[in-house]
């Protein structure tokens, strides 16, 4: 089964956001990542602190090849598939 991720990050250092509460939780726990819910928001996304190249790196370890990169803003957006 083919998986795309998304990793969106407001800067070139971190914070990065890499999954939304539906997130594979192994995938999720693998990056360090924490749920967390923005006041306001209605859902949960999951952050780490980790640098985006640092995230990217991690993901390319297990499997994840980046498709795309754009930005939007202040914001670096990344796409990322597995087979």
């Amino acid at each position: 089964m083919a998986q795309v991720l998304c990793c969106i990050s407001p800067q070139e250092v971190g914070p990065t956001m890499v999954g939304d509460e539906h997130s594979d939780p192994n995938l999720m726990n693998y990056l360090g990542a924490t749920k967390r819910n923005m006041l306001g928001n209605h859902f949960w996304e999951y952050y780490v602190n980790d640098a985006p190249r640092i995230v990217l790196d991690k993901l390319e370890n297990c499997g994840y090849r980046v498709v795309s990169m754009t930005g939007v803003g202040q914001t670096l957006v990344w796409c990322l598939h597995k087979e």
